[in-house]
C-alpha cells in the first residue's frame, strides 16, 4: 500500500482488518482434538490460534517469513545523548550486508529471509528540539519506505532498527504519546553513564515543550519526534496490517514507533506479537501499556531486531505442534486426558 498524504496514512489507521474468526474458531476446534490435555501447551496454544486467525486459516504456517531492519540518522545526537557517534549506523548497516551482525544469524537461525532498508544515512533528521525532525514529505517518504517491505504473501514480519541516537526519539514518542515522566521512558540505550541519561531526559522534556502546542494526531507526533527509520517501522506495521499479516516486535524503539498510533487507534496492536521484554526500562512499561506480554525475557538490548527474531523459534514450536500432532481419533486414544 501507499499513503499519498497525512490524511491517507489517518485513514487506513481509522480502517483496520480484523481477523478470520472462522479460520480461528476452525483452528480452536483442531487443538480441542490433539492428543494433550486442554490447555496444556499455554501459549503455544495461543500464538497458533493467533496466526490461524490472521493467516485466515485453521492450519496456520510460516513458509514465508521476513526480518526489516530499518535504519536512520538522528540530528538530536548533536546534545550528546548516544556513547556513539552516529557514524556507526552506517558501520553497522554495512555489517548487517556483510552478513556479520547478531541479525544474520539469528535470522538465519529463525529461517527468515532478511532486508536491510537504510534510510538516507547521509542525511539525519533535524534536531527536533529546535523544530520537527522531518518534514510532511520526508515523514510520508519513510512511511512508504516501511510500507514497501510488506508483500502480501509473507506469514509474518519482523521489524527492527538501527539508528544511534534513536532511543531518544523512542522516549520522546512514548512520553508525548502515552505521558508520565521523560524519566519512565528515557534509558541508558547504547550505555549512557547516569549524566548521560540526565542528558537525554533533559533533551527529551525540551522537544516536548518545542512541540507543546502542536497537533498529537499520529503522523505529527512521528514527524516531529521520530526517525526516518522509526517511522518506518510504523509504516510497515500499518500495511502489514492491512495486508493481514502478522508482526513480531522487537524491543523499546520498535515498539514505539507504535504508541502514536496505538494512542489514536489502539487496535493496531491487535495483529502484533512481542517478541520479547529488553533490558531498555521503558520497554516494560510500553509493553504493559500495549496489553502485550513478551514471549521471552532475556535480558537483550541490542536492536536490529534480534530478540524478535530468536522469538520466532517459538512461533515455528507452536506450528509444529498444532500442524504435526494427531488428534485422539488418529491416534486411537481416549479422549479423556
Amino acid at each position: 500500500m501507499r499513503f499519498d498524504s497525512p490524511e491517507s496514512f489517518a485513514d487506513a489507521l481509522a480502517a483496520l482488518p480484523e481477523p478470520d474468526a472462522a479460520a480461528r474458531d476452525a483452528a480452536a476446534a483442531r487443538q480441542a482434538q490433539l492428543t494433550k490435555p486442554a490447555g496444556s501447551l499455554g501459549r503455544l496454544e495461543e500464538i497458533a490460534l493467533f496466526l490461524a486467525g490472521w493467516q485466515g486459516t485453521a492450519r496456520p504456517a510460516l513458509d514465508k517469513g521476513r526480518a526489516v531492519i530499518f535504519a536512520g540518522n538522528h540530528g538530536v545526537t548533536r546534545h550528546g545523548v548516544s556513547a556513539f557517534p552516529s557514524d556507526v549506523t552506517i558501520q553497522m548497516v554495512a555489517n548487517f550486508e556483510a552478513g556479520g551482525a547478531a541479525i544474520n544469524q539469528l535470522s538465519r537461525h529463525a529461517g527468515l529471509e532478511l532486508e536491510v532498508a537504510a534510510l538516507e544515512l547521509d542525511r539525519p533528521t533535524a534536531d527536533f528540539t529546535e523544530g520537527p525532525a522531518m518534514t510532511a514529505d520526508e515523514c510520508l517518504d519513510a512511511l512508504n519506505r516501511g510500507a514497501a517491505t510488506v508483500a502480501p504473501d509473507l506469514d509474518l514480519l519482523v521489524v527492527g532498527e538501527m539508528g544511534i541516537g534513536n532511543s531518544t526519539a523512542a522516549a520522546a514518542l512514548c512520553a508525548r504519546s502515552l505521558g508520565g515522566a521523560v524519566s519512565d521512558w528515557a534509558g541508558s540505550g547504547t550505555g549512557l553513564d547516569s549524566a548521560g541519561v540526565a542528558r537525554k531526559v533533559a533533551v527529551v522534556e525540551q522537544a516536548l515543550a518545542t512541540h507543546a502546542d502542536a497537533p498529537h494526531d499520529a503522523f505529527e507526533t512521528l514527524r516531529r519526534l521520530g526517525g526516518r527509520e522509526i517511522v518506518a517501522i510504523a509504516g510497515a506495521v500499518l500495511a502489514a496490517r492491512q495486508a493481514r499479516v502478522p508482526v513480531m516486535l522487537d524491543g523499546f524503539i520498535a515498539c514505539a514507533a507504535l504508541a502514536p498510533l496505538a494512542t489514536q487507534q489502539p487496535a493496531i496492536i491487535d495483529h502484533c506479537l512481542a517478541g520479547h521484554c529488553s533490558a531498555e526500562p521503558g520497554h516494560r512499561r510500553l509493553l504493559r501499556q500495549f496489553n502485550l506480554v513478551p514471549l521471552l525475557q532475556l535480558d537483550m538490548r541490542l536492536g536490529e531486531g534480534s530478540g524478535a527474531a530468536v522469538a520466532v523459534s517459538i512461533v515455528r514450536a507452536a506450528l509444529a505442534a498444532h500442524n504435526g500432532m494427531a488428534t485422539f481419533a488418529e491416534a486411537s486414544v481416549s479422549g479423556k486426558l
